[in-house]
């Protein structure tokens, strides 16, 4: 499956597609094999660049040569990654693609059998993750005509594997303007709990409600499962 997110590094927004499945073939692909695409995301057609893109894409997974796992677009480069088995023959696959398109480009291949640019560069954080998730759970809200911008009272979850950590991490999550709401309890949750606080949905204050929360629950060794909320429609 396919995300897209963006994260700010060195004062720069960078956007990020990621195949969140790639992992799959760590054991089988050591090489990172990386392909810089120049484009004009304003006067080049960008139906045009991405139908390239998927091209590649096509073309290097063909036979199992590489597998894509993701896209990073800096400023006016587009950086496409993949990881293979081998370095053979990559470049050449690439060159017979992309030459007759007229866009630079540049190719690298080396060695990375621990997919540390995958899960540093690439591979979103917790965080990330969950305003990932977090942005699906919203948008089918919007088609409900809810209006994000709207404060309104939302439960978080969390669960923990004994009963102490949960009671440690409620008492971290009241200090931050979390109110308990209730325990929850079933065969996956034995030691679940309900939180709520009054906020909206919009992106910078999901970040900064859900970054201190997944800070505590961490340090307790839990899991966050998100959130709900009810609808609030557009006012009129």
């Amino acid at each position: 499956m396919r995300e897209t997110f963006s994260r700010l590094e060195d004062n720069e927004v960078v956007h990020i597609e990621v195949y969140l499945d790639a992992k799959e073939h760590k054991e089988d692909c050591p090489w990172i094999f990386s392909v810089f695409i120049k484009f004009d995301a304003i006067n080049d057609e960008l139906d045009s660049f991405f139908e390239t893109k998927e091209s590649l894409i096509i073309a290097l997974e063909l036979e199992n040569r590489a597998y894509y796992v993701g896209n990073r677009i800096v400023g006016e480069w587009s950086e496409v990654y993949f990881y293979a088995s081998d370095s053979k023959k990559l470049d050449s696959v690439v060159t017979e693609i992309l030459k007759p398109t007229g866009y630079i480009y540049e190719s690298n291949a080396a060695r990375d059998k621990d997919w540390q640019f995958f899960d540093f560069n690439i591979f979103p954080t917790d965080l990330e993750l969950c305003l990932m998730q977090s942005q699906h759970i919203i948008s089918l809200m919007q088609e409900e005509g809810d209006d994000k911008s709207i404060s309104r009272e939302v439960e978080h979850y969390a669960s923990f594997d004994t009963f102490t950590q949960k009671e440690r991490f409620i008492k971290k999550a009241l200090t931050c303007g979390f109110t308990f709401k209730d325990d929850i309890s079933s065969d996956e949750l034995e030691y679940g709990v309900a939180l709520t606080k009054e906020h909206t949905l919009n992106e910078d204050d999901l970040r900064e409600v859900i970054a201190p929360l997944l800070e505590f629950i961490k340090e307790e060794h839990g899991e966050y499962e998100l959130w709900s909320t009810t609808l609030v429609e557009t006012q009129s």
